[in-house]
């Protein structure tokens, strides 16, 4: 028994050591030492004197606990206009806007300046959509099987070289210049699914929301600025050179955008076109809350946008006496998409897509401004509320088209967003107007403010379609 406590004695004394060498002392330092609670010995005597020692051997030199450092602060995210090639991306893409919204409005300056007539203007402007729409859904396949930034390289240099072509046209050959008009809207409708494409390609997922905000705020600008500046320019320049000056913008257009981070997949033998698209047509398929959202997006544009184009200039003319109230709510509704742009560009709302869908909604009180006898102010703030409401709306879309499709069928998928939505508006402008003059004003409008009201609403139940993602799928059985 004797033997067995001076072993447990020893064992308790050599943990001891241990303990106190982790610690940078000796047994026996202080009174306080550890004891053995088994057996009641002291591990060491307080009243034993410790010879002086001199420095620990190696190994055993006095341990120091490091406190942990303070936990890292994640530096803020730098703006993604500091990004070399987001800002390229961002110039080549606000040349081609503002390049397209030019177009039109020099056109019309001609008209006013008696180089064509109505029915000349009116065929370049419907050829230059005629090419848009027929341009659109082949971009599409093409920035999918080629990389992106080549194809807004032919796009847009097809629309810098036929541009003076518009101009040698005009007040000359009409035949010349809706075919050079059909060229530039080509270009114009091949831009679109390539540039948002590439979007995806060179902004990291995080800032997309912010990247897509500041491309709508620097189009917005454009059409806040530029009526002003081309009527400016007018006066000093002919309106032949400054078509000329459209076809600068596209060159700036084709040669600043940067290359995407992804090539287009190079694949031995391709399909056809047509199968192409079909993928793109499946994809967009596999997404509810897309289907949802774009017809909902269709109906609006078709009733609510046609609405404001020929409804708003006969009120503003027979019930207020005045053109101050079209161009005022014009000018507010590019106003509050600007505002509408710049909250989005920062806010995260928890769900984006409901969110969305209640701002597109909010298209409903430009037609009900029109259809109620209000104060001219108040159909004027309607139209900005209205703007703020669309950019709440689009900014998120495209975000989340970029996010949730395929990369390799984005390119199409986006060409189809944009060839129902976009391309169907001139049929909706085509139609409201026969049936104003067929039903009355007040129906129509009527028609169109519960539209705008119920597609969004009908669009907010679809699956997915709260943060405009993808429906979890059932797992596959084992």
């Amino acid at each position: 028994m004797e033997g067995e406590a001076a072993d447990a004695h020893a064992a308790c004394f050599s943990l001891l050591q241990a303990c106190c060498r982790n610690l940078g002392r000796h047994p026996g330092e202080d009174s306080d030492a550890p004891h053995c609670a088994a057996h009641g010995c002291r591990a060491a005597r307080a009243a034993r004197p410790l010879p002086a020692r001199g420095p620990p051997p190696p190994g055993r030199e006095r341990s120091r606990v490091t406190p942990p450092p303070p936990p890292a602060t994640a530096a803020p995210a730098r703006s993604v206009l500091r990004e070399p090639a987001f800002l390229r991306l961002w110039i080549g893409t606000t040349a081609s806007g503002l390049a397209t919204w030019a177009l039109p409005f020099l056109v019309g300056l001609a008209l006013l300046d008696g180089l064509v007539t109505a029915v000349e203007l009116g065929l370049a402007l419907a050829a230059r959509t005629l090419g848009f729409l027929a341009a659109v859904p082949v971009a599409g396949v093409l920035a999918d099987r080629y990389p992106r930034r080549r194809v807004v390289g032919w796009s847009a240099g097809a629309a810098a070289l036929a541009s003076p072509v518009v101009a040698l046209g005009v007040d000359g050959s009409v035949l010349l210049t809706a075919a050079a008009a059909a060229v530039v809207g080509a270009g114009q409708g091949a831009c679109r699914p390539a540039f948002q494409a590439l979007v995806a390609e060179v902004v990291d997922p995080g800032r997309r929301q912010q990247a897509n905000a500041a491309v709508t705020i620097a189009v917005r600008v454009t059409v806040l600025v530029a009526p002003s500046a081309a009527a400016l320019l007018a006066l000093v320049a002919d309106v032949r050179a400054l078509v000329v000056g459209t076809g600068v913008l596209w060159l700036v257009a084709a040669l600043v955008p940067p290359r995407g981070a992804a090539d287009a997949t190079n694949r031995p033998e391709r399909p056809s076109f047509g199968r192409e698209f079909g993928e793109g047509l499946r994809e967009a398929r596999r997404h509810p809350w897309f289907l949802a959202g774009l017809g909902a997006l269709t109906a609006v544009i078709a009733t609510g946008y046609s609405a404001t184009g020929v409804a708003l200039p006969l009120v503003s003319r027979d019930r207020y006496g005045t053109e101050v109230v079209l161009a005022a709510a014009t000018t507010g509704y590019t106003a509050g998409a600007l505002l509408g742009a710049l909250v989005i560009a920062r806010w995260r709302p928890p769900w984006p897509g409901w969110v969305a869908l209640a701002g597109l909604g909010l298209y409903a009180l430009a037609p009900l401004s029109l259809l109620l006898p209000v104060p001219a102010l108040l159909v004027v703030a309607a139209y900005v509320v209205t703007g703020i409401g669309i950019e709440l709306f689009n900014v998120p879309w495209f975000t989340a088209t970029q996010r949730e499709v395929d990369p390799r069928l984005l390119a199409r998928v986006s060409s189809i967003d944009f060839l129902f939505s976009y391309g169907l508006a001139p049929l909706g402008l085509a139609l409201i107007a026969p049936a104003m003059a067929t039903f009355g004003t007040g129906p129509v409008l009527l028609a169109c403010t519960l539209v705008c009201l119920l597609a969004p609403a009908a669009a907010a139940a679809a699956p997915g379609a709260r943060g405009f993602t993808r429906a979890r799928e059932p797992a596959e059985p084992a």
